[in-house]
C-alpha cells in the first residue's frame, strides 16, 4: 500500500515514475494564462499568513475553496466576510477532510509539502500546528517571498491577464527592476470591448478612449484605439491575447471585414446607438462582436500573437450573492451553448483572409471538446506545429479525470505530443503544484501505455514528448 501522497503519488507504473521523477520535475514552467496580480509581483510580496494566500481578502481570493466551503455549510463571514484570518483558516481546515474526491484536496496539500514542508494531512486537529508552522516560514524564509517562488518552482514566465486600457505600470516596473528572472509578460484581455450587451459598455469605451488619448464615437476610432493598445502591449512583451466568451458568435453581413464595408457601416451604426443608450436587436449586437472578433483577430495575427478562446461558462447565476459580494466569487457554473457552426464559420472567415492567428480553444464543458479537437483540425497548418490547440482542462475539468480525458482524446484525434500543456489560470501565487499535478497524471499515462505495450517503452522517445508538453512546447508556441 502506498503512503498518503508520497514521492510516488499518482505514478502507479515503474516507467511513469521514471518519466516523472527524472524527466518531468525538472523541467521549468511556463505558465502562458493566469490571474496573477502585476503589482503583487513588482512589489515583491510578502505574504502575511497563510490564510491570505489560500482564502485571499477583500473578495479577492479562491473561488474554488469559497465553493467549496459554502457546500460544507460554513458561513459566508468565514468565506468573504470580516472574520479574522485564523478563523478563516480554521474553517478551511473544516473543510477540507470534506474534499476527499475534490482535486482542492490534492491540491492543498500539494501547497503544503512544496511550499512549507508540512506532510501532515490538514483538519481541526492539525490546523493550529500548521499555522504556526506556516506562518513562521512566511516570515522568515525568502523563497516564500514572490520572486522566491518563482525561482523556487522555476517559472520561466508568467502571462498575466490585462484589459487594454490597462497602463501595464507593473510590468514596466518588473522590467525595470530586473527583480526576478521570471518574465512577467501581459495578455490582451478585451472581453469589455467585445461585450456591447452588458451594463457598463459606454462608460467602458470613454475608459477605452483616454487610455489611447483620443475620443471614441466611431467604428474607425474604436478600431484605431483597439490598434494603438496592441501596439503598446506588443512593445511590453504581450504574445497572447485571451477572450473569456459565453459563446463564439457569428453573425456577419455580407461584403468585406473593414470599417468601410457594409458589413462596418452596420457595425458602426450598432456602435453609435448603443453610445447613445438606444436599444439594439440581438442580431445587429451579435454581428457587433463578430466583427470585432475578427478584426482583434487578424491584429493578432499580423503579430504573431495566439488567441485563445475561453468558452461555455454562465456567469453571476446567484443575483443575491452577485449584488452583496459581486462577480468572481464562486457563482459560475457550465454553459451549454451549440459550438460547431459559429466556431467553424468564424475560424474560416479568418482563414479566408489569410489572418487566422495561433489559437487556443478551451471550454468549460467537456461536451465541446470533440467539436473543438476536430475542427481545429480543418485548420491547422502555415508550418506552425500545433497552430490549432485544444486547450488544457480548465477550471471545472481541471481535476484528474479531466485532465486525462482531455489528453487522452487529443491523442486520438490530434498530436498529443504537440500540446502547449498546463496552465495554473490562477490568482494565488500558491498555484505551482498545479502543474506538478499535472505532469504526474501526463507521465502516468504514457508509463501506462508503454508498459501495456501499446507503445514502445523507449525511455528517449517518451522523455522529450514529457518535455515538450511541459515546457518545450509552451516556450516554442509563445
Amino acid at each position: 500500500m502506498n503512503n498518503f501522497m508520497d514521492m510516488h503519488f499518482l505514478l502507479s507504473t515503474k516507467t511513469a515514475q521514471r518519466l516523472y521523477h527524472e524527466v518531468a520535475a525538472g523541467e521549468p514552467i511556463f505558465d502562458y494564462h493566469c490571474h496573477l496580480n502585476p503589482r503583487e509581483i513588482a512589489d515583491n510580496r510578502r505574504f502575511p499568513d497563510l490564510a491570505y494566500m489560500w482564502l485571499g481578502e477583500d473578495h479577492y481570493g479562491d473561488h474554488y475553496k469559497w465553493r467549496m466551503m459554502r457546500a460544507n455549510g460554513i458561513d459566508e463571514r468565514f468565506i468573504t466576510g470580516n472574520m479574522e484570518p485564523y478563523d478563516k483558516f480554521l474553517a478551511w481546515a473544516e473543510t477540507v477532510p470534506r474534499l476527499i474526491g475534490n482535486p482542492l484536496y490534492h491540491w492543498t496539500h500539494l501547497e503544503l509539502q512544496r511550499y512549507f514542508a508540512i506532510d501532515d494531512p490538514l483538519n481541526k486537529a492539525s490546523a493550529p500546528a500548521i499555522w504556526k508552522a506556516a506562518n513562521e516560514q512566511l516570515q522568515k524564509d525568502e523563497s516564500l517571498s514572490v520572486h522566491g517562488i518563482f525561482k523556487k518552482f522555476k517559472v520561466y514566465a508568467v502571462g498575466t491577464t490585462d484589459d487594454p486600457a490597462d497602463t501595464l505600470e507593473w510590468h514596466e516596473k518588473i522590467a525595470a527592476a530586473k527583480g526576478t528572472e521570471t518574465k512577467v509578460l501581459p495578455s490582451f484581455r478585451p472581453d469589455k470591448v467585445i461585450n456591447i450587451d452588458k451594463p457598463g459598455f459606454a462608460d467602458y469605451i470613454a475608459q477605452l478612449g483616454k487610455a489611447a488619448g483620443k475620443t471614441i464615437r466611431t467604428l474607425e476610432e474604436l478600431l484605431e484605439a483597439l490598434r494603438g493598445r496592441i501596439d503598446f502591449f506588443d512593445k511590453r512583451g504581450c504574445r497572447a491575447a485571451d477572450h473569456g466568451l459565453e459563446y463564439i458568435p457569428f453573425e456577419p453581413a455580407p461584403a468585406g471585414s473593414n470599417p468601410r464595408s457594409r458589413w462596418g457601416k452596420d457595425v458602426d451604426k450598432t456602435l453609435a446607438r448603443v453610445l447613445d443608450g438606444a436599444v439594439v436587436d440581438a442580431r445587429s449586437l451579435e454581428s457587433y462582436k463578430t466583427f470585432l472578433l475578427c478584426f482583434l483577430g487578424a491584429e493578432y495575427h499580423d503579430r504573431g500573437w495566439a488567441m485563445q478562446l475561453h468558452i461555455a461558462a454562465i456567469r453571476n447565476n446567484n443575483s443575491r450573492a452577485f449584488k452583496d459580494i459581486g462577480p468572481d466569487t464562486g457563482y459560475d457554473a457550465v454553459h451549454d451553448h451549440p459550438v460547431a457552426e459559429k466556431l467553424a464559420r468564424f475560424l474560416d472567415l479568418l482563414e479566408t483572409a489569410g489572418k487566422l492567428p495561433k489559437t487556443i480553444l478551451y471550454s468549460l464543458n467537456f461536451k465541446d471538446f470533440y467539436t473543438l479537437g476536430t475542427i481545429m483540425g480543418c485548420f491547422q497548418g502555415d508550418g506552425i506545429p500545433g497552430k490549432m490547440q485544444l486547450g488544457s482542462s480548465w477550471w471545472f475539468l481541471d481535476h484528474r479525470d479531466g485532465m486525462e480525458d482531455q489528453m487522452k482524446l487529443l491523442g486520438n484525434i490530434g498530436l498529443l505530443s504537440r500540446f502547449v500543456g498546463m496552465l495554473t489560470d490562477s490568482r494565488s501565487f500558491l498555484s505551482y503544484p498545479r502543474h506538478e499535478y499535472f505532469r504526474r497524471i501526463l507521465c502516468n499515462i504514457l508509463g501506462t501505455w508503454a508498459e501495456a505495450g501499446e507503445i514502445p517503452n523507449d525511455f528517449t522517445l517518451l522523455s522529450d514528448m514529457v518535455r515538450d508538453i511541459s515546457f518545450g512546447n509552451a516556450l516554442r508556441y509563445f
